[in-house]
């Protein structure tokens, strides 16, 4: 679902309640954020409009990590998201203790970190299959064949089979043409 770029959303209920409750948070026009050069980190469009329409449903609930000169050191795909709904400003962490090599360093780890880890897909699974009737679950930013492998997983085949008793004698006749045939014993 693209987020349109000419004309912004009104905001929903979600951003405005988050946007309002920003727990002393300073908010930051967005068009004051400064993207940081150094960003190795590559966000695709269809990215954006999914952290946009997270956003839109869920609220701007974590907030941009700058520098003291507003340079973004994590949350530019956020903020991308946010001027493309059209949100003014946003909530920011000034992150003013860093030296710049652990700036740099900060960008990096908290891009690679998360991918780090694993899924529980027993638990993921039984938490999308109970999220399914009250949430649309294309917010969450997984792939369609990936939700279903998860809600619709094939069937294992059994690990083994009946003993087949060989010595049952059965008899056969083909109603259509009269063939005789045994099988068995």
């Amino acid at each position: 679902q693209a987020v349109p770029t000419d004309q912004p959303q009104p905001l929903s209920d979600a951003i405005r309640a988050t946007l309002e409750a920003t727990d002393g948070l300073p908010l930051v026009p967005v068009v004051e954020l400064i993207p940081n050069a150094r960003n190795s980190r590559v966000h695709s469009e269809q990215q954006i409009a999914q952290v946009a329409a997270s956003i839109q449903r869920f609220g701007f609930l974590n907030p941009i990590l700058v520098d003291e000169h507003n340079e973004i050191i994590a949350g530019h795909c956020r903020a991308v998201a946010a001027f493309r709904l059209g949100i003014e400003a946003v909530p920011v962490r000034r992150l003013t203790h860093l030296t710049d090599a652990e700036k740099r360093a900060y960008l990096i780890a908290d891009n690679q970190l998360t991918l780090n880890s694993d899924w529980d897909e027993t638990i993921l699974a039984s938490e999308l299959a109970a999220l399914g009737a009250e949430v649309d679950l294309s917010l969450l930013g997984f792939n369609e064949s990936y939700l279903e492998s998860l809600l619709m997983p094939e069937a294992d085949a059994p690990e083994s089979f009946p003993e087949v008793d060989e010595s049952i004698s059965t008899d056969h006749e083909c109603p259509q043409c009269g063939y005789k045939w045994s099988g068995g014993g």
